[in-house]
């Protein structure tokens, strides 16, 4: 009777730990928010403190975040769009036509660091005069999200009854209208779930944008280093900044997860 009493004393103490150690740095981001900067550093009010909106009136107004919020979500669309429309064909034909060397590149494409393409981008697309424009920046997403996109929808179309593809061959579809037909309606699950990841990864990326972004076309994550300056730091407002790219997609990530989960799960235990 010990035993089962300690293992789940274990495993609550456990949890506790890794939510606590999860949560709270979001809840000391979303504290410091509302915070002055003097309030920050002054430790009697970590917990107890007036709470101000000062911080987030200087993001919305004074940092031109609601641009740089329409930056983030066209170019995250954008490259998720393209990316499906690009990826999903590419990968139903490794998997039912077995491109096992088609497969290897898409897997070197995802498992080799982007950072190292940054420097030949920059100097490619810097004498093609693409630098600072939201093109660069949607094929540099794409460059993440392709990858991803391929790699889960093949997984998926690997579960896929091949027996339901061949009856509509039958009677007498082709290989694309099969395909149109009765394979992407069945993949709808997969779908959803690659296009979910590739949105949360491109509205996350933060390289590809510091590089090959304008002034014009600053996505939110790079938004944020306006709050650095050489001399000082203004935690206040990069904090608010911080809660103002993360907050969404958390809420995002909470409120489609389930259809994520099924969908991965669907596509490991389909056929």
């Amino acid at each position: 009777m010990k035993s089962p009493t300690a293992y789940r004393a274990f495993r609550v103490v456990a949890l506790a730990v890794v939510v606590v150690s999860l949560l709270a740095p979001l809840l000391w981001m979303v504290a410091a928010s509302f915070k002055t900067n003097v309030d920050i550093y002054d430790q009697s009010k970590a917990l107890v403190f007036s709470p101000t909106l000062e911080n987030y009136k200087k993001v919305l107004r004074q940092a031109n975040y609601v641009q740089f919020i329409g930056n983030s979500l066209w170019v995250a669309f954008a490259a998720t769009v393209l990316s499906l429309i690009l990826g999903v064909p590419a990968a139903y034909s490794m998997s039912r036509f077995n491109m096992k060397k088609s497969a290897l590149v898409v897997l070197m494409a995802r498992v080799i660091p982007g950072v190292s393409l940054l420097v030949p981008w920059y100097y490619v697309f810097s004498n093609l005069r693409m630098v600072g424009g939201f093109t660069v920046l949607i094929l540099s997403h794409m460059f993440v999200s392709l990858p991803l996109i391929v790699y889960i929808m093949m997984g998926f179309f690997d579960g896929l009854p091949l027996e339901l593809e061949e009856a509509a061959l039958v009677d007498g579809l082709t290989h694309i209208g099969a395909f149109r037909r009765v394979t992407l309606p069945l993949s709808a699950p997969g779908i959803a779930t690659a296009g979910i990841l590739s949105f949360i990864f491109s509205w996350n990326n933060f390289m590809f944008a510091l590089v090959l972004s304008g002034a014009d076309t600053k996505t939110l994550p790079v938004a944020i280093f306006d709050f650095v300056g050489y001399a000082s730091i203004d935690w206040g407002g990069l904090m608010a900044a911080a809660t103002v790219v993360t907050l969404p997609i958390m809420l995002i990530a909470l409120f489609v997860q389930k259809y994520v989960v099924s969908g991965l799960t669907a596509g490991a235990t389909k056929g």
